[in-house]
């Protein structure tokens, strides 16, 4: 009982950690905020985007392989492949503004540039449909605990 209540109290404050830092990184790159600084402090929230990430898919694993409901139960369940489908997408949608603060500092390190406006916004775009998607996958858990799915 207590290892599984663990388990999901460390699952549930890794997703708090990620939903954080990708809400941060969103706040953080409009435009009008964006100078020296804020590149730099953008790296370093993806960078505990990225660890918080690995930390819901590790606790993810640790609930379904020691949890009481066991591997198999999640295994034949669709909403779990639900979740994790959307959470690899999520993942791969990353990608794309990891790149772009790494290019960022790089160019604002090696000459002093900022990025324009326009690839600012269009970063912020990319990661507010993240976002959007990270919102979704609860739904699919909430069903999944009480049952939904197999």
């Amino acid at each position: 009982m207590s290892t599984e209540a663990l388990l999901s109290y460390a699952h549930l404050l890794a997703i708090l950690t990620l939903v954080v830092f990708v809400s941060s990184q969103a706040a953080l790159r409009r435009p009008e905020w964006l100078n020296a600084p804020v590149v730099e402090r953008l790296v370093t929230l993806d960078r505990v985007y990225g660890v918080a990430a690995l930390a819901v898919f590790g606790t993810g694993v640790a609930r379904a392989l020691l949890g009481a409901k066991g591997a198999g139960w999640y295994a034949g369940n669709w909403l779990f492949w639900t979740k994790l489908a959307a959470f690899v997408v999520v993942g791969a949608m990353s990608l794309r503004p990891t790149l772009r603060f790494l290019r960022w500092r790089r160019t604002l390190r090696t000459d002093g540039r900022l990025p324009g406006p326009d690839e600012v916004r269009q970063v912020r775009r990319w990661v507010m449909r993240q976002a959007h998607l990270i919102a979704l996958i609860p739904l699919a858990a909430v069903f999944l605990a009480r049952g939904y799915g197999n």
